[in-house]
């Protein structure tokens, strides 16, 4: 007896106290897009940007995380398996190569800034804005080539006398060099230009590439002005779609609800394709709480959001921004409408 009882007590000790390297998903809240953050509308808009009336809501889900600096015990990874609406997964997933909470932190707040780049632009250009985007040095290496001579938010405007309308232009201007060759980047930098000579290094992998030390983003000119008031609370890529959903619905006439309680999921790019994101089972039980009636599912993802309970949920399986539009607009006009879903 004694010796069970202490095997007993060792046992629980293990359970309660030994770290686990798992981390939990859970579901998180859900926002609606069409109404407002932190007591402001999450979307604002310009002087003289003319805007329509909206109902319902198109809500962005969440998941909630285990923190990076977190412990999850082997009770609590257990309880949290026998929970449907909750997964389990090894923390290296997650927070690859002990990535501290404040590299997470960051990393984070970097993907949601772009997913409200990339779904201005998509939203925009399927309301019919034109909206053109320039090279943009997003980053520099640390003792690269441009290290001290190019910085973030420079926008690249010529190689070697040779302008460049996009990133893809750029890379390929670099990639004709050889290693070792010098190269002229003009920038426009505080609204002035300058050209700066560089001279090109080879890949760490593979020698036989030249690099100049900087990554590539797109700096866009917006032909109208649109603050998301989104803060860094929030964070991740995966709101995108329903940012893009919510800036559309805004700036056309008619309403993608029909008044009806809809939310989504998926990180968008600025050609509004619609990508695959995390923890879809986590958002759809979110949707749920929130009283949701229709959830928009990557198509990437549809094979997990329909493997188990649906919730109730209508699950619209969407590819791009115009297809989401679509669907919604043919459920507005008719709840019965036949559209694409993941059943």
């Amino acid at each position: 007896m004694v010796v069970a009882t202490i095997s007993l007590i060792v046992l629980t000790c293990v359970a309660y106290l030994v770290p686990m390297p798992y981390v939990t998903m859970r579901p998180g809240p859900a926002f609606d897009t069409l109404g407002e953050f932190d007591s402001q509308p999450m979307f604002t808009f310009g002087d003289g940007v003319k805007t329509y009336p909206t109902t319902g809501s198109l809500d962005f889900t969440t998941v909630s995380v285990t923190r990076a600096d977190s412990q999850v015990s082997l009770a609590d990874a257990v309880r949290a398996y026998l929970n449907s609406d909750v997964a389990v997964v090894p923390k290296s997933l997650v927070y690859p190569d002990d990535e501290t909470a404040e590299q997470s932190t960051q990393q984070s707040a970097a993907q949601l800034d772009g997913s409200k780049d990339s779904s201005r632009v998509a939203a925009l250009r399927a309301a019919g804005y034109t909206v053109t985007g320039r090279p943009e040095v997003a980053g520099v290496v640390e003792d690269g080539a441009a290290a001290g001579e190019l910085k973030a938010g420079d926008v690249i405007v010529e190689i070697d006398g040779t302008a460049v309308a996009t990133s893809e232009a750029a890379v390929q201007a670099i990639a004709a060099k050889t290693p070792g060759d010098a190269v002229a980047v003009t920038i426009e930098r505080d609204d002035k230009e300058r050209t700066v000579d560089l001279v090109t290094r080879p890949d760490a992998e593979d020698p036989s590439v030249p690099r100049i030390g900087v990554t590539l983003g797109t700096a866009y000119d917006y032909p109208i002005e649109i603050n998301n008031n989104v803060g860094r609370e929030i964070g991740g890529p995966s709101a995108g779609t329903m940012f893009a959903l919510a800036i559309y619905d805004k700036l056309t006439p008619g309403e993608l609800t029909g008044g009806k309680k809809i939310a989504g999921t998926g990180e968008i790019t600025a050609d509004g394709v619609v990508g695959p994101i995390g923890g879809v089972r986590q958002k759809m039980a979110g949707a749920d709480n929130a009283g949701a009636s229709i959830f928009l599912v990557p198509a990437a993802n549809c094979a997990e959001a329909a493997d188990g309970d649906d919730h109730g949920l209508t699950l619209v399986k969407v590819t791009k921004l115009d297809d989401a539009i679509s669907s919604l607009e043919k459920l507005a006009a008719d709840p019965k409408a036949e559209v694409p879903t993941c059943s």
